[in-house]
């Protein structure tokens, strides 16, 4: 069945409030819906910048801005929306062959992406036509 943008989930983390300041946290397999194999982060970042877009062929992945905001745009082959992260107890959720696109960082952003497979570079389609290709087959 081909995956809709409804596949792509806004997760909402615990958040303990403390006047001294907040703490959130995510687990594996529970907030989080998988068992998380790799941690990447994105810093020091120019602001308005954007990342060129790319689809994971296997691996799930969660994004969360950890400072500041940030765009991520979604694209399911067929349509495509923009979702606003900027809230440090959320998380972007995105399955696997799901196309997306960081970009308008604030200044001094911090994206933190956890993923279910280790960093494999031929798990990564890192052009549009190569994905709607591949989704197509």
């Amino acid at each position: 069945m081909p995956l809709t943008l409804e596949d792509v989930a806004l997760l909402e983390f615990d958040r303990i409030v403390d006047a001294r300041g907040n703490l959130s946290f995510f687990e594996n397999n529970n907030q989080i819906p998988f068992t998380i194999k790799q941690v990447e982060y994105f810093y020091d970042i120019p602001g308005g910048e954007r990342f060129e877009g790319y689809a994971c062929k296997k691996s799930q992945q969660v994004i969360v801005a950890l400072s500041g905001s940030f765009d991520v745009l979604v694209h399911n082959g067929i349509e495509r929306k923009t979702i606003t992260l900027s809230r440090s107890y959320n998380g972007l959720y995105l399955p696997a062959l799901m196309w997306r696109q960081v970009k308008n960082f604030s200044t001094n952003a911090l994206a933190l992406i956890v993923s279910d497979w280790p960093f494999n570079e031929e798990d990564y389609v890192r052009s549009f036509k190569n994905f709607t290709c591949l989704k197509n087959e």
